[in-house]
């Protein structure tokens, strides 16, 4: 009797999942390995970086999310992979061998060449990274309350968001929101006039995939939250006391980036030719060109459209990829004649600004204000994993809606440890 073919998937993310699940239930043994134990949904992680929700709330356990016998999920990071002998290398010393190999291990944070910046400017890529950043925001809130220095007090209420994406967006609304519900009822000797929230972005607009008319009026929704926008204005210095921005020193204990991502390293383990942003270029099917049985989907795969465009960094075109490098193999391994190429269904591109305003582009209709906030709502709920998400999520939301108060402002000791920044979890982002 033939041996089952083996597909590994390296990474748990939008894009590993969908590949996963379309696997499950057939004749084929599949390993799904990533260095969490969790799938997490990258588009809502900024609000648990600003007590809105509970990591709970946008992270599911891997296992409980793919359950099928052919199916194995293990915990486990990948250093690199042998190609002639197909085999995936983990820390663990044990090889996963394969006839088959999908890479789905995202992007990261990329500081320019200016790594050390890293010490002092968090990014939000994995649940520690929110929690952290969460315990930054919070902190900084209770330590200016009992603060009797004024310099000192300035320098923990202002804030910097570094880059005006989506994520960029999102985060510098959300902050503005959490200050002023914060310090308008629960704090006595800091109100929300003292609170400096900056918005930096090195290029001449926000939101800069977006038409003119939607990142204006991003501009504009965002100054009604208090934060100011600062555009053709690049970093040259992020320290422990706070950030050059074109000439001018910000004080401030809370500098945040959000921008500029990169692939993570896929395209050396497999010696595979990469973008500039070390995205591997991939084919029409999604495999790593020259490498009929290894593909790569998602934020780690460069992906040419048509005419030298290249697909975006989100969930949908992550799912996607998934389920049809899925289909493909499926059809590949029993026989059947295969998908001629992959052909991306836009969604769309969406980006939100506190709690009623939303910019919406999906080609031809072109939404902003409470209208996109709705959709945004609806896509965002209905790309969360399992119901009971949607539930948390929906009923957080209507909560925070009526009363304006944040479900999870809880201090609870994490705290980020200065490092370089390191390969985590692969997960992919609708919104970045």
């Amino acid at each position: 009797m033939a041996r089952q073919k083996r597909v590994v998937i390296v990474g748990a993310g939008f894009g590993g999942l969908a590949a996963a699940k379309t696997l499950a239930g057939t004749d084929v043994e599949v390993t799904l390995v990533d260095r969490a134990n969790h799938h997490l949904f990258q588009p809502l992680l900024y609000q648990v970086a600003t007590a809105s929700l509970s990591p709970a709330d946008i992270a599911s356990a891997t296992r409980s999310v793919v359950q099928a016998d052919n199916v194995q999920v293990i915990m486990d990071e990948v250093i690199n992979v042998d190609t002639e002998h197909k085999l995936v290398m983990t820390t663990s010393r044990k090889n996963l061998p394969y006839d088959y190999l999908i890479l789905a291990t995202g992007a990261d944070y990329s500081f320019f060449g200016n790594e050390a910046w890293a010490r002092h400017a968090p990014t939000l890529k994995t649940l520690k990274d929110a929690l952290s950043i969460r315990e930054s925001l919070l902190g900084s809130l209770e330590k200016a309350e009992r603060s009797a220095m004024s310099d000192e007090i300035e320098s923990l209420l202002t804030f910097v968001v570094v880059g005006g994406g989506p994520t960029g967006v999102e985060m510098a609304g959300a902050i503005a929101e959490l200050a002023r519900s914060a310090l308008t009822t629960d704090f006595r000797n800091i109100d929300p006039y003292m609170v400096k929230i900056l918005l930096i972005e090195a290029g001449s607009s926000i939101l800069s995939t977006f038409p003119k008319h939607l990142s204006a009026y991003a501009v504009t929704a965002l100054e009604k939250l208090g934060v100011e926008v600062l555009l053709n204005s690049p970093v040259t210095q992020i320290d422990e006391q706070g950030i050059d921005v074109g000439g001018q020193r910000i004080r401030s204990r809370n500098v945040i980036w959000c921008a500029g991502t990169q692939a993570r390293p896929a395209a050396s383990w497999v010696g595979a030719s990469a973008d500039r942003n070390k995205a591997v270029l991939v084919t029409k099917k999604c495999s790593v060109i020259g490498q009929p049985d290894v593909f790569a989907i998602g934020d780690v795969s460069s992906f040419d459209s048509g005419k030298g465009l290249r697909l975006p960094g989100l969930a949908p075109v992550a799912k996607q990829q998934g389920k049809f490098v899925g289909k493909l193999l499926i059809n590949r391994i029993a026989g059947r004649s295969e998908p001629a190429e992959f052909v991306y269904k836009n969604w769309g591109t969406m980006a939100v600004i506190g709690r009623s305003h939303a910019v919406a582009d999906f080609g031809r209709v072109r939404i902003k204000g409470f209208t996109g906030w709705l959709a945004w709502s609806l896509v965002h709920l209905m790309l969360l994993i399992d119901f009971r998400s949607r539930a948390s999520v929906y009923l957080h939301w209507s909560w925070a809606w009526f009363t304006r108060s944040r479900a999870a402002r809880l201090l609870t000791g994490v705290r980020r440890e200065p490092q370089q920044t390191q390969i985590t979890s692969a997960a992919n982002s609708i919104d970045s």
